[in-house]
């Protein structure tokens, strides 16, 4: 069962709004299935506002911040559980622990860092549990034309490939990732 959803974002908002009215929606929706947000704990950019908005829709959000990070007061003071970690890679790993699946939405360096790594620990049989991207107006297309030309150019098994789903719908993503957290493959 999906009991708690990981998302990578950015921790700036972007230059277009649907970034933010995209991450506030799938705060809305975690907190309306019941799902709990995993999260790196920011209080800013699109970690801040699908945190907030899943507190808003009655969801619980755990974040996990390095202390650095709190030193910086970019904590969300209002979660429901926010747990501060010595390292970026404790961080990293702690938010694996929690997590039933992962979902990146948009971001830079840090979120497609996360987003590799957990799919790198799938590739290597370290962690089985969903990953995808939500592609929100066609931010990863690049993204997912260069995995396809890793396939093509001998670099990347298909069957790797096919650990990182997306989609362009953030329901119909979530449904997925809920299947196969449940083992529906």
């Amino acid at each position: 069962m999906l009991r708690r959803l990981c998302v990578f974002c950015g921790a700036s908002e972007g230059n277009h709004p649907v970034y933010r009215e995209t991450a506030e929606r799938v705060g809305r929706l975690l907190g309306g299935r019941g799902i709990g947000l995993v999260y790196g704990g920011g209080n800013v950019g699109l970690m801040g506002a699908m945190a907030s908005a899943c507190l808003a829709a009655g969801g619980r959000v755990t974040g996990v911040i390095p202390q650095m990070l709190v030193d910086r007061e970019v904590a969300h003071s209002g979660l429901t559980e926010l747990e501060v970690v010595n390292s970026m890679h404790e961080r990293k790993a702690r938010m694996a622990d929690l997590a039933d699946a992962f979902m990146t939405l948009p971001g830079g360096f840090g979120t497609w860092e996360e987003c590799f790594e957990i799919l790198t620990w799938s590739q290597l049989g370290i962690q089985r549990k969903p990953c995808a991207v939500l592609n929100v107006n066609g931010y990863y297309d690049p993204l997912l034309a260069m995995a396809e030309s890793a396939v093509a150019a001998g670099f990347l098994r298909g069957a790797f490939r096919e650990l990182l789903m997306s989609d362009t719908d953030a329901e119909r993503l979530l449904d997925r990732l809920g299947l196969l957290a449940n083992g529906n493959r």
